[in-house]
């Protein structure tokens, strides 16, 4: 494994990266609160395979640059930093994964940049739009995702509620779920420390405040013809079943949904070979069927 410094889209990226340097691309996408070592585990199996594996910090994560205001989160910017890396590393197309806020991103790629993926590979969090029409109307998924309110309240709450008494409650959320002891305890200081540099808890949150709510620009307005998965956990305590169902009606192209009995969120953690079996089987089976 080894770390790449990438220039894309305006920033400078930290990530790392397993495999060939000649292999076919696969470019992972983290969510929140984590980093690039959130797919430490899937890094080293893809690379096995043969393929060339990167995982980036994403903008204002981690050793990534962190641009100031809420605006330079939009969805836009952060398609077009995907975008920007498949070129940094020589690609015209990828193999795409995402997991939390990396499936949201993904999605959004998956819609405007059809041309330049191969497969997509969505964790825990369907279509955008399945994702917020359930928030609105769907009375679980409406509880499942209360923690949005927090997190896009005004005078910056969130952030003094997470960081107080030593980060406790942003410490508490990677024991979220039905496998409170998946994520390592020295993964969690590592994600503790990168969220704890000035500036980079509100570059997460901003994630939430500039894509989410009243006024947000649509995330994936055009049909999904990339062939996509879903790898949900159906024991997930912030995605529930209904926007999970809801997604297949938004995918124009071939389509799968992989449930993980008794699986949380933080599914590269709790079901690493899991993680890695579907996501080689899925890109295995998309360049099979090309051949033929």
């Amino acid at each position: 494994m080894r770390e790449l410094q990438l220039a894309a889209n305006g920033l400078r990226f930290r990530a790392i990266a397993d495999g060939p340097e000649d292999g076919p691309l696969v470019l992972l996408l983290h969510g929140f609160p984590e980093g690039a070592a959130s797919w430490a585990a899937q890094l080293p199996a893809l690379a096995a395979a043969g393929l060339l594996a990167v995982a980036p910090d994403l903008r204002g994560y981690g050793g990534t640059d962190c641009p100031e205001g809420e605006d330079a989160y939009r969805m836009v910017h952060l398609v077009a930093d995907v975008a920007g890396l498949i070129d940094a590393l020589g690609r015209d197309r990828c193999h795409l994964a995402g997991h939390d806020w990396g499936a949201l991103v993904g999605w959004g790629v998956a819609s405007a940049h059809p041309d330049r993926l191969l497969t997509w590979s969505a964790l825990s969090v369907g279509h955008p739009e399945a994702f917020t029409a359930t928030i609105r109307d769907d009375p679980g998924q409406r509880e499942r995702s209360s923690y949005i309110e927090l997190f896009r309240a005004p005078d910056h709450k969130a952030e003094r509620v997470l960081a107080e008494d030593g980060h406790r409650r942003l410490r508490r959320m990677y024991a979220y779920g039905p496998a409170p002891d998946a994520i390592p305890p020295e993964r969690v200081d590592e994600f503790v420390r990168a969220m704890a540099r000035p500036g980079r808890l509100t570059a997460g949150l901003s994630y939430y405040r500039a894509n989410l709510g009243d006024g947000a620009e649509p995330m994936a307005p055009n049909p999904i013809t990339t062939p996509s998965q879903l790898i949900w956990g159906d024991g997930d305590p912030a995605v529930g079943p209904a926007p999970t169902h809801a997604t297949e009606p938004l995918v124009a192209g071939e389509y799968r949904l992989c449930a993980l009995p008794g699986a949380g969120h933080w599914l590269q953690f709790e079901r690493p070979d899991d993680v890695s079996r579907l996501l080689l089987e899925w890109i295995r089976t998309r360049r099979a069927s090309r051949r033929g």
